[in-house]
């Protein structure tokens, strides 16, 4: 294994359930990773692709879990989405198919939301979703307005089972208007074209981890960023070997990636931490 790619990383994108935590407990290697990047001096993100919620929501999370976390660690498909529209429609009247959490967010980011006359219309994970909502939607997008996702998911896991997610609301709107989004949450490269774009940090810089190949990894060898599958939560050596997505390393968990970065110090350094 070639590590001199972890090298040059200056932020680490994490994933957070199955990678940093899981459910309600912090995963074993979590904290030694985080002592480690402060030692270092290198940035994190936690990463999420659920715009139904704010970054205050998942940074509370993480301190009931016990890791204090400023919201602005945070980053969501929302987010990614208002960066998104700054960039390509700036000035954009917006109309949402979202929680309140989405709408502030593009608030903040300046944006006017409006179902009168809207330049776009953008379809977050609603669990405040009514019937009306789809409706205007389905109209805006059939008459060719431009129609923004905030991700792809099909289901949001949840204690017991799962809860359908925007990608059945999706499916909807196909099924009315053969349309499909432009889609910016994971796996997509667009969510890391918008941490490029809130960091200033170049594409070497960045490495996406996480512990799902189809969203996690696919985004990072998509966006060419260095990709770290960790094996602390939905994948297996198994689902490994059958995949054709390979990513560049592959941990036990976030303390065994801890530790290799401590070596890769040392033998930078030649002295301890």
């Amino acid at each position: 294994m070639n590590l001199d790619r972890l090298r040059d990383v200056r932020c680490f994108l994490l994933d957070m359930d199955g990678t940093f935590y899981l459910g309600d407990r912090l995963l074993p290697g979590s904290l030694p990773f985080m002592q480690t990047m402060a030692h270092l001096g290198v940035d994190h993100l936690f990463v999420t692709n659920n715009s139904s919620q704010n970054r205050a929501y998942y940074a509370a999370k993480l301190g009931r879990l016990g890791f204090p976390t400023p919201a602005e660690r945070v980053f969501t498909s929302g987010e990614a989405t208002a960066l998104f529209l700054a960039r390509q429609y700036p000035g954009a009247r917006v109309y949402v198919v979202g929680t309140p959490a989405l709408e502030a967010e593009l608030r903040d980011h300046g944006f006017l939301l409006t179902d009168q006359e809207p330049d776009v219309a953008v379809l977050g994970f609603d669990t405040t979703l009514t019937y009306a909502k789809l409706r205007t939607l389905c109209d805006l997008v059939r008459v060719g307005k431009p129609y923004i996702a905030t991700h792809p998911d099909f289901n949001c896991p949840i204690d017991g089972g799962y809860m359908p997610d925007i990608g059945a609301m999706v499916a909807f709107v196909r099924a009315s208007t053969g349309k499909e989004p432009k889609v910016i949450g994971k796996p997509e490269p667009e969510m890391v074209q918008a941490v490029l774009q809130k960091t200033g940090l170049r594409p070497h810089q960045l490495a996406m981890v996480g512990d799902r190949l189809y969203t996690d990894i696919a985004m990072g060898v998509g966006a060419g960023i260095c990709s770290i599958l960790v094996l602390s939560g939905e994948t297996t050596r198994e689902d490994l070997a059958a995949s054709a997505i390979r990513p560049d390393f592959v941990f036990t968990d976030l303390g065994e990636l801890a530790h290799t970065l401590v070596s890769l110090q040392l033998s930078k350094t030649g002295q301890g931490l």
